[in-house]
């Protein structure tokens, strides 16, 4: 039952993420004017189609995509309407607007999230266990708001986790605001139980914030940040060799650990907990929704963050890149990132064997 339902919610999860990004292209187009050809959810052979004006809508039987066909896009075109013969700044919307779309998705997402989850945790130390040595001399005290933990800026609890996960001998250097200033802690101990980082014992509690429309909100944002902050991170730690292959997630390997959350959230007597479980998936959503998003924004062909880098050497020149150029680089972008899409796919099926 849990592989069924994996594979449902990481369809509904990914065509939306996919569908509403291509309409933030679709829009933007439309109110600049641009001839859109078909716009269609999911690929393969259409079930449904319908013309209206210029612009064929299609649902078609694979919900596994979709697509903002432009006039001009990928080649040149002698209409008005082409992508191709638009003003740089109006094709610099058009581009980024698919991002946009993504963010406030995952920012929607979050905010619904965080809106019924309660009340929201902070980044203020509330009290200590018993057996704490976190608060041991030059540690943390009662009050303390964490701002910085060894260099990075603190947004929310995730980020204090992050820290604390991936550091190795339980000493931190933070930076706190105390009575209203701000105080730099050099050695912050912490226990480790079981030899790693991996089983650091975090012994004090945060203070709970009030749940507001102004909280919810701020709240989200700093979600936001947060799990924006973490796909640079990564891969940054990928690229100094941290991470390797098989720590790296494709679709299959979503799927996978949705099956991990479902199971968390199934009692053999009482079933899924559907209320426990909608919130893990609108944070799943917005998680991958704003990564998309950013992951988009990176300056590498046949992304957006590729289109947007052509776009802006067209604005510098004052002429756009020959179409037959620019479509070069993308198209072998696109090889190389369904190449490495291939192996990541067979690295997560692999992993589902051991």
């Amino acid at each position: 039952m849990s592989k069924i339902l994996g594979i449902v919610f990481a369809v509904l999860i990914f065509e939306m993420i996919i569908v509403i990004h291509e309409f933030g292209h679709f829009i933007v187009a439309k109110k600049n004017g641009v001839k859109v050809n078909e716009f269609a959810i999911g690929m393969g052979p259409a079930i449904f189609k319908k013309q209206k004006g210029e612009t064929l809508y299609a649902l078609r039987v694979f919900p596994i995509g979709g697509y903002c066909a432009m006039e001009g896009e990928d080649d040149g075109s002698d209409s008005e309407g082409a992508f191709c013969n638009k003003s740089t700044p109006r094709k610099i919307a058009i581009v980024i607007a698919g991002i946009v779309m993504n963010l406030l998705l995952g920012f929607v997402l979050q905010l619904i999230n965080t809106s019924v989850s309660g009340p929201i945790g902070s980044t203020i130390v509330s009290s200590f266990y018993e057996d704490a040595v976190s608060n041991g001399e030059g540690g943390l005290r009662e009050d303390d708001k964490i701002v910085s933990v060894n260099g990075m800026r603190i947004f929310t609890q995730m980020d204090i986790v992050h820290q604390f996960r991936n550091d190795e001998d339980g000493v931190f250097a933070m930076q706190v605001i105390r009575n209203g200033e701000r105080v730099k802690l050099d050695s912050v101990k912490f226990t480790l139980r079981g030899g790693n980082a991996e089983s650091l014992y975090v012994d004090f509690m945060v203070k709970p914030i009030e749940l507001t429309p102004v909280t919810a909100v701020s709240e989200s944002f700093r979600q936001m940040l947060t799990n924006g902050r973490l796909i640079y991170i990564s891969l940054f730690d990928m690229v100094r060799g941290k991470y390797s292959l098989k720590d790296i997630s494709g679709p299959v390997g979503i799927v996978e650990q949705i099956d991990e959350v479902i199971d968390s959230r199934t009692d053999e007597e009482t079933g899924i907990d559907w209320a426990a479980l909608s919130q893990d998936m609108l944070f799943l959503g917005s998680f991958i929704s704003t990564n998309i998003g950013l992951f988009n924004l990176l300056p590498l062909p046949a992304l957006d963050g590729g289109r947007l880098i052509f776009l802006l050497i067209e604005l510098v020149r004052r002429k756009p890149v020959a179409p037959k150029y620019e479509g070069a680089v993308h198209l072998v972008g696109m090889a190389v990132l369904l190449c490495f899409m291939l192996v990541v796919t067979v690295s997560d099926i692999t992993k589902l064997f051991h």
